[in-house]
């Protein structure tokens, strides 16, 4: 056993949750983020469902690689599966990931399935923010879920228009 990667591409890049030996950008080709996911535990419920990142088919995906001690591992995934699969909205894949010093390693990372009843595909940004200003879950709010994420992406350089717009008009209230 060796060390292994995790890639996160939303809140695990600001609230990883689990010890790490590195922390790197990194890039994941093939999947891109996406508000698409309804969130009924974290970050809404089910009578008030609130949206959460999905990597969703296509493109590519700018975020945090962690690299993780084989001492962790297991540990380290338990946590990680009781986090990301609490409805089995994702799925836990193996995919390879572009580390900033141009090395390619394999990272575990969670895609959104897009057949589970919580897939909420693309939805206009109106809607969006809709779902998204008053919902909170066991996580917190919803709105700082969007506003932190926003946050470290700039962080890392990178640019989401929808992202940036919704984050604008939940800090302007």
């Amino acid at each position: 056993m060796s060390d292994f990667w995790v890639f996160g591409y939303g809140s695990l890049m600001w609230r990883p949750g689990f010890a790490y030996a590195e922390a790197v950008p990194a890039t994941l080709v093939g999947a891109h983020r996406a508000l698409c996911v309804y969130s009924h535990v974290h970050r809404g419920t089910r009578e008030h469902p609130g949206l959460v990142l999905g990597l969703d088919r296509g493109g590519a995906c700018r975020g945090t690689g962690y690299r993780v001690g084989q001492e962790k591992r297991d540990e380290v995934l338990a946590y990680l599966r009781e986090r990301e699969l609490v409805t089995d909205v994702y799925r836990e894949s193996v995919r390879p990931i572009r580390l900033r010093s141009g090395n390619t390693v394999p990272a575990i990372t969670y895609i959104v399935d897009r057949s589970h009843p919580q897939y909420a595909g693309a939805l206009p940004r109106e809607r969006l923010l809709a779902l998204v200003r008053d919902s909170r879950g066991r996580s917190g709010a919803n709105r700082d879920y969007v506003i932190n994420t926003v946050e470290h992406l700039r962080a890392l350089g990178v640019r989401d228009g929808t992202l940036e717009w919704l984050a604008e008009r939940l800090l302007a209230g």
